[in-house]
């Protein structure tokens, strides 16, 4: 009997191991998915590890202004808090169907983040 294929799985990344690789920038295009919960934004996390697209995730879960798809549109270096600021320059661009996100979610004084790199400037 053939062994069933599963879906591919969407990348996640440890901020700190893709800083290297990532030529340097001033702004970005970000998206992300705030929850005060930590339990709230595992049930997030578990979605995007099923494949749906980050801006649907957002709308369903995210509990802040940027539930439009969670687009932050663009920040630049030194506007963002300290954490969160961190992690999304880590991050390699990627797209709402196959995005490269945080795991584990970034806390912040607002609560925990999931977040995504559209675009570097």
């Amino acid at each position: 009997m053939a062994k069933k294929k599963s879906a591919p799985q969407a990348k996640t990344v440890e901020p700190e191991k893709t800083e290297k690789k990532l030529k340097s920038s001033n702004a970005i295009s970000v998206r992300h998915i705030l929850c005060e919960k930590h339990s709230k934004i595992m049930d997030a996390i578990a979605e995007l590890k099923n494949n749906t697209r980050f801006d649907k995730v957002a709308e369903k879960y995210s509990e802040d202004k940027a539930k439009a798809g969670g687009n932050l549109g663009k920040q630049n270096r030194g506007s963002m808090v300290g954490p969160f600021q961190d992690a999304a320059f880590a991050l390699p661009e990627s797209t709402c169907d196959k995005p490269v996100y945080t795991d584990p979610p970034v806390k912040t004084k607002f609560g925990y983040h999931i977040i995504m790199v559209e675009k570097r400037y």
